[in-house]
């Protein structure tokens, strides 16, 4: 049997005191690849394409004025505050690519720009009123960091309602167990209502879920194996409440959802 003391001795000759940078030797981590700006350029065409598909199959009310300009300000330029700030090869997640991250990210962030003319109709309010309150800060890596936070904040009949947007692309939907977690507590600590809205981009439709003011047994945490186990909050079809080729639905309608009235 081979004695523990010796395991010490054996790293230090191979070269390694720190078990830690000898794990990321044998795993070849501490090899950083080089970002491949093509793939990318192809990420944010592709980017482009959904957004021009989404906005041709919505209903005309909330449909984009111009879609080349709004790919141009929010894909193009933000893609090169992101590279001119080098966040993009600190993106990383999982051991996932930087690039895939970027594009992951990059989907969460256009469908909460893309549906601002949708919230200002549905909530009544001027898109200038719908406030960001998300913490990612694009030429800021160290605030570059997905946060529990809501995206978005709209005062609504006297009340604050913080909004997370969510998109869909696989068919499967639902909400990390921490942003729950964290609706529950602006409920609790600070009266503040607190709402996911899912866009399944795969089924065409939308759900509205109150996250906050929630009773304890409606919860059921379920395990996610394509998020390594992580617990996640299944949002049931019962919620999607929205088709996205018809009229988004009417303030009246989502009272009840949001504020239980």
């Amino acid at each position: 049997m081979c004695k523990v003391q010796n395991f010490k001795e054996y790293r230090k000759q191979i070269g390694f005191l720190n078990q830690d940078k000898l794990k990321s030797f044998l795993s070849a981590k501490d090899i950083k690849s080089e970002i491949d700006f093509s793939y990318i350029d192809n990420l944010n065409n592709r980017l482009c394409e959904i957004i021009k598909i989404l906005n041709s199959i919505v209903h005309k009310q909330i449909r984009l004025d111009d879609v080349d300009d709004f790919c141009k300000e929010n894909i193009f330029n933000t893609y090169n505050i992101l590279k001119d700030n080098k966040i993009l090869p600190k993106l990383n997640n999982q051991g996932r690519r930087p690039e895939q991250v970027y594009f992951s990210w990059m989907r969460g962030f256009l469908i909460s720009k893309f549906f601002t003319k949708a919230l200002s109709q549905i909530f009544e309010i001027n898109q200038n009123d719908i406030k960001i309150i998300g913490d990612d800060r694009l030429d800021d890596i160290e605030n570059f960091k997905r946060q529990p936070t809501a995206d978005l904040e709209i005062k609504t009949n006297g009340k604050t309602v913080n909004i997370e947007m969510q998109s869909g692309y696989k068919g499967i939907n639902d909400i990390k167990k921490h942003k729950v977690i964290e609706g529950i507590r602006q409920f609790s600590d600070n009266g503040i209502y607190s709402l996911v809205i899912h866009v399944d981009f795969f089924n065409g439709q939308v759900a509205f879920v109150n996250i906050g003011n929630i009773a304890d047994n409606e919860i059921i945490w379920i395990s996610r194996k394509e998020m390594e186990g992580q617990e996640v909050f299944e949002i049931s079809q019962d919620d999607f409440i929205w088709s996205l080729t018809e009229t988004p639905p009417a303030l009246k309608d989502l009272k009840q959802i949001i504020f239980n009235e």
